[in-house]
């Protein structure tokens, strides 16, 4: 019999086999799934080597665990039998990328998600070859919450991990992909459960630019000038500052004004006048038609894509000494400056063309600058209730 033991985040199995007690991988962070395995393998062991319940957990367990466990009752695979008709991965991959290339037609989907749907659909690629897996009605529950914890591992490997929160995007996408097979009859199910929805419970929440890093990013601009202004005072995601046209600068006005691509809103920003001048001296030098991009590659003048201007903007941190001065920070570092300036949370919301639900969740509990805000608010001897008289108050004692 096994027993299941969590260890870490990861549930294991204690057994014996052949007279030695070992501590097995489940491959899976859930409860209820580890107790699950724990009861199919049971089961296995107790019909030997010819139970049929083999085949179903080879794809569901780590493949040490497995070629323990199946090993030691002398299990052998079956010879494969060719599935007439039945649909495989590569095949869901296929109907997915039609899927995505009708959505960017219609203008529902973005090229940079289409991206990001890509890099999970490549990761989870490799975790099926691992384990040998084709076709889709061998992806059950167990497998995908192998996939979890394979994930898991993976990202926490590599430096800036972030404690895996990536993950749960991961999750997500893969269940938008598995829903596509279940709407076009290639499974009766979905076997993807939600691992919570993307950026909820925020772990670190908002990293903005501290003063002084903002005067030495300032002062190592150089040639990317334009650029660091153009974030630092619009709040814009990395995205929509490198598509952002001339036409959408309104030097009448101004504001800035654009569609997010993320989200599709409309945003109206004011023009800071240090941002201003340096946007009126671009457009004198270059005499831009309307269409063309506002951030060009300060060497080659051609249009920068998002990740040359990550790149750009990582190394003017490194010049700086600021460390991972990434263009997101810009956005907090924005939404932080207003805030501690006194706008109010609806209002951060329509300048980054986001919902006041996210400001508030990634920025309100997060950020010192905010706390000291209310701090003075409380030292201060001015405002609050004893500026009001309470005339009925001090009738009532006379």
């Amino acid at each position: 019999m096994i027993t299941v033991r969590k260890a870490g985040n990861v549930y294991r199995g204690d057994t014996l086999i052949e007279g030695s007690r070992v501590r097995l991988s489940l491959g899976t962070r859930n409860e209820d799934a580890a107790q699950r395995l724990a009861s199919r393998i049971d089961k296995a062991r107790a019909e030997g080597a010819d139970s049929v319940i083999w085949g179903e957990l080879k794809p569901a367990l780590p493949e040490y665990t497995f070629n323990r466990l199946a090993g030691a009752v002398g299990y052998k695979p079956p010879e494969p039998r060719p599935t007439e008709n039945a649909p495989t991965w590569d095949d869901l991959r296929s109907v997915f990328d039609g899927y995505m290339q009708k959505r960017i037609a219609i203008g529902r989907l973005r090229e940079s998600t289409q991206e990001r749907y890509l890099q999970t659909i490549k990761q989870f690629d490799t975790f099926l070859s691992e384990r040998g897996v084709k076709p889709l009605c061998q992806i059950t529950k167990a497998v995908i919450e192998s996939f979890k914890v394979w994930r898991v591992e993976r990202i926490k490997a590599k430096k800036g991990s972030r404690g895996a929160t990536g993950m749960v995007l991961d999750v997500a996408i893969l269940h938008k992909v598995f829903q596509v097979a279940v709407e076009e009859e290639m499974i009766p199910k979905n076997p993807v459960a939600f691992e919570g929805r993307p950026g909820d419970s925020p772990s670190r929440g908002a990293q903005p630019f501290s003063a002084k890093q903002l005067s030495r990013l300032q002062e190592n601009a150089a040639e990317d000038l334009l650029a660091f202004l153009l974030l630092r005072w619009t709040g814009l995601r990395g995205s929509d500052a490198v598509n952002l046209r001339w036409s959408e600068i309104h030097f009448d006005t101004r504001e800035v004004e654009r569609i997010t691509q993320k989200r599709t809103k409309k945003v109206i920003v004011p023009i800071q006048s240090d941002l201003l001048a340096m946007l009126e001296m671009e457009h004198s030098r270059r005499n831009p038609e309307p269409d063309e991009r506002v951030l060009l590659h300060p060497s080659m003048g051609t249009a920068l894509t998002r990740k040359r201007l990550y790149v750009r903007l990582v190394a003017l941190g490194k010049r700086a000494g600021v460390p991972d001065a990434h263009p997101h920070r810009y956005r907090d570092t924005f939404a932080v400056d207003m805030l501690a300036r006194g706008a109010s949370p609806y209002e951060v919301a329509k300048l980054l063309g986001d919902t006041i639900e996210t400001i508030e969740k990634h920025y309100a509990e997060f950020v010192k600058e905010l706390r000291e805000r209310v701090r003075r608010m409380m030292e201060s001897k001015d405002g609050g209730l004893k500026a009001f008289s309470l005339p009925e108050a001090k009738a009532a004692t006379v």
